[in-house]
């Protein structure tokens, strides 16, 4: 994919960097365009196609602006949205490869304005304050199915206040609770009865196992990867609450969570994907495991 803005020989050919590989691609010719607040490389070939050294960061067709299946009213406004615990780090970024999260990132943040679709904050690289994309899930009581309904942009502050389980296990209670009183004007007494509202949902929610249900992303050609397994979403879990630590002085301690079986990914009729679902295993089908723990919650709410 290319076009003719602004390059040597009036041609460049976009690419799809993640940001983990932004340096790697730098260095082997690609440049970035503040103003599309894209990568790209500044000379392709005759056809526009990268040189070879960048091809494998080739920019695929654009995702649509409106998922399939997607309700971009679902889920608006600044509330405490947290996950089951069944679904820790497993999350759409986690599902997806780099390119393609890549260009969902892209979409997500072009459709919005470049702006968080809560508070209408722009990113500020020097407040660190950025955009990043997050899920919101319909639950099915009946079906135990978690199915993605909408990709929504949220600055930094906004998403950390929506994931307050997060805030307060990384040492950022206070900073996440009172973004959440100035966005939406509730009293303080009002935000830690909805602080506590929400923990319930997630006490419910977290006794059982769901079925994630992503093919409002496979409808729009992009390809799903099997969840990490419990073991290695704790070891990733750990991983960045040891840098969390690290970066806050009064971290509380975190206890040590119980294993849970990997989110199934479901397929349709209409997007088969037999290659993601992940099929249970004898020794993960026995017995549900403990309830889970709420003492996070109850520090949170009952501090002074």
């Amino acid at each position: 994919m290319a076009d003719s803005r602004g390059t040597p020989g009036g041609r460049r050919a976009w690419l799809d960097v993640p940001y983990a590989e932004k340096d790697q691609a730098k260095a082997v010719g690609a440049r970035w365009d503040p103003a599309a607040k894209r990568w790209h490389d500044p000379r392709p070939d005759r056809e526009g196609n990268p040189r070879p050294e960048l091809v494998g960061w080739a920019a695929r067709a654009d995702v649509p602006d409106l998922l399939p299946g997607e309700d971009r009213t679902f889920g608006s406004g600044l509330f405490v949205d947290m996950v089951p615990e069944s679904c820790w780090f497993t999350n759409v970024r986690t599902c997806v490869s780099p390119q393609d999260w890549e260009r969902l990132r892209r979409m997500i943040t072009r459709r919005a304005g470049q702006r968080c679709e809560v508070c209408g904050a722009v990113e500020d690289r020097p407040a660190q304050r950025w955009l990043e994309a997050h899920e919101r899930w319909a639950y099915d009581e009946h079906t135990g199915v978690q199915a993605l309904r909408r990709l929504i942009c949220l600055c930094s502050p906004c998403h950390l206040s929506t994931h307050m389980g997060y805030a307060n296990v990384t040492g950022r209670a206070d900073q996440a609770l009172a973004h959440l009183r100035q966005v939406t004007g509730m009293t303080e007494a009002e935000a830690r009865r909805h602080v506590h509202s929400a923990g319930d949902r997630w006490t419910a929610r977290s006794r059982r196992t769901w079925a994630l249900d992503l093919t409002m992303l496979t409808n729009a050609g992009v390809t799903l990867a099997r969840p990490d397994t419990p073991d290695r979403r704790r070891v990733a879990a750990q991983r960045e609450l040891d840098k969390a630590r690290h970066a806050n002085q009064h971290m509380p301690e975190q206890r040590t969570e119980q294993p849970h079986r990997p989110p199934e990914v479901r397929p349709t009729a209409s997007a088969p994907a037999p290659a993601v679902s992940t099929e249970p295993t004898p020794t993960e089908t026995a017995t549900p495991g403990p309830g889970p723990d709420r003492s996070w919650l109850r520090r949170f709410l009952d501090r002074p």
